[in-house]
């Protein structure tokens, strides 16, 4: 009976994290430490279809980024992953299914503030992955005068815009914060980006 079983991975789970789709696992109970990995995914318009992810084949860590590996981002889809270790496999083992356009996570846009005579020039860049650029993108933009509860707030600018503030009327010191915004079924957001703060000093 020297048949060696490899135990399988655990919690492989599908999850979704700053405009991404990971699928991560942990190594299972009593597993040696030279162990390797490999993924597949399958999408639910073709069942029994596994797709090979070349990225994630044969590798040591415990997770493996399946964004641009999606067959279709408005269809859902599943992975799996076994362990390989000296010619032994474990079984494979699935994780639910998820769809890239209803389940991605949004993460905050970076932003890039210049002050230029009476104008506040906003550009934003998305952390995204080059496969889902061409989604819609959009962000939201609040400003507020340094220490003022009242902000002001601009909706769903698309990302490649550069938005021009005029800033005739203010005088001191504003800030401004972004959020990356999305519609699926409903409107969905990241959290704001953290503040950043311009002097603006007009004398008329």
């Amino acid at each position: 009976s020297g048949h060696v079983h490899l135990p399988p991975p655990q919690n492989v789970t599908l999850l979704s994290k700053d405009f991404d789709m990971i699928l991560t696992w942990m190594p299972g109970e009593g597993t040696p430490p030279d162990v390797m990995y490999t993924v597949r995914c399958e999408s639910q318009d073709r069942m029994g279809k596994w797709i090979k992810v070349p990225h994630c084949k044969n590798i040591p860590s415990t997770s493996c980024n399946l964004t641009c590996a999606l067959p279709d981002f408005f269809i859902k889809f599943r992975a799996r992953v076994k362990a390989i270790s000296r010619g032994f496999q474990s079984r494979w083992v699935e994780s639910e299914f998820k769809e890239y356009h209803l389940d991605v996570e949004l993460a905050p846009p970076v932003l890039d503030v210049s002050v230029k005579e009476t104008l506040l020039l906003v550009n934003v860049s998305f952390p995204v992955a080059t496969c889902v650029e061409g989604f819609h993108w959009m962000y939201d933009l609040d400003l507020w005068e340094a220490g003022s509860e009242k902000k002001k707030r601009y909706e769903s600018i698309f990302r490649k815009n550069t938005m021009k503030l005029d800033t005739t009327a203010l005088s001191g010191n504003y800030c401004l914060s972004a959020r990356s915004s999305f519609q699926s079924i409903d409107f969905k957001h990241s959290k704001f980006s953290q503040p950043v703060c311009v002097l603006l000093n007009h004398r008329g």
